[in-house]
């Protein structure tokens, strides 16, 4: 089957571990299905696992891609949740030690067809299309648990989105606006200010730049560049909500103005099958759309890549299958 693979970990150049060719189709367990992919969509995660982070070098040759959304064999079209907990486990799979995503240890969605324990696909809205149900396994569902399970955040409360063009980041836009939250957002070009302007952000300001007074909430993803200006941002008592650091750890904690003010550091990961059911319920209910940056045949799969690698993203980059 058409697939786009890592071949083998490049921490140095993670562009020359990617593979478009041929792969074998693999065979579901007792338990599992085969899901014919229509579209999937692009995360950090997968430039980490070209890197070989996160994962052991004997599990390459890896397909990547956490998310997507497809149809079983009956016809039924589903959405793909890539966290695969433990069979015996319960409760918040995020917290099994156990778990693991696709492309971590399962091959993963960039394919003609991924294989899936059963419960890990759900009924695809009527409402999305293929290529806006792709993006909502990790990103989308990533900023879901950010905003409505971590955060404590109430309608008419003001959040801050640390980095404007991401997918997390738009989606944090587009969730809190539709919750009926005041939504501000930090961009380092022009061009990502204004696109998130276009989505609906009430403020935008220029990364680290003074705010015109301190927010409830700050969500992060970008790490060392942009830390100290969240802890900054807090009202007394605020919330930050961190689920990545792409510009890697923080140099500096901040401790004594998190002791001083009573900040609340909270640590977020993925999301529960249940949580991507409600994300998905409520972007039917509330017409919600996520905003998609490129589209791309999996063909041209190394040209995404490239963009996310630059940082030039506007909202999610997705590949779609020529089903």
């Amino acid at each position: 089957m058409f697939t786009v693979y890592a071949a083998q970990p490049n921490r140095d150049d993670p562009l020359a571990a990617l593979v478009v060719g041929e792969r074998d189709e693999p065979t579901p367990p007792p338990g599992w299905v085969r899901v014919a992919v229509r579209a999937a969509s692009l995360n950090m995660h997968d430039l980490w696992t070209l890197r070989g982070v996160g994962i052991k070098p004997e599990q390459f040759p890896m397909i990547l891609g956490c998310d997507g959304a497809g149809v079983l064999p009956d016809g039924t079209e589903v959405v793909i949740h890539s966290v695969i907990s433990d069979p015996d486990w319960t409760g918040d799979e995020t917290l099994d030690p156990k778990r693991t995503l696709l492309t971590e240890r399962h091959q993963g969605t960039f394919a003609d067809s991924v294989i899936v324990p059963a419960r890990n696909v759900l009924p695809k809205p009527a409402g999305l299309s293929f290529t806006e149900a792709a993006c909502m396994g990790t990103a989308w569902l990533t900023a879901y648990r950010m905003l409505f399970v971590k955060s404590g955040l109430r309608p008419g409360h003001t959040m801050l989105v640390q980095g404007a063009s991401g997918g997390v980041s738009t989606a944090l836009i587009a969730l809190g606006k539709a919750a009926g939250l005041r939504v501000w957002v930090t961009g380092r070009s022009e061009a990502k200010r204004a696109l998130v302007t276009e989505l609906g952000a009430d403020d935008v300001f220029e990364s680290g730049a003074r705010l015109p007074e301190r927010v409830d909430g700050v969500f992060e993803t970008v790490g060392k560049a942009t830390w100290s200006h969240t802890i900054k941002s807090l009202k007394p008592g605020g919330t930050v909500v961190i689920s990545g650091a792409t510009s890697g750890d923080a140099t500096a904690a901040e401790l004594q103005r998190i002791f001083f003010l009573q900040l609340r550091v909270i640590g977020s990961t993925m999301g529960t099958r249940e949580e991507l059911g409600n994300l998905l319920s409520f972007c039917q209910q509330a017409d919600i759309h996520p905003t998609i940056g490129t589209e791309l045949p999996f063909e041209e799969a190394k040209t995404g890549f490239q963009t996310m690698l630059d940082g030039e993203t506007a909202g999610k980059i997705v590949f779609s299958s020529k089903h």
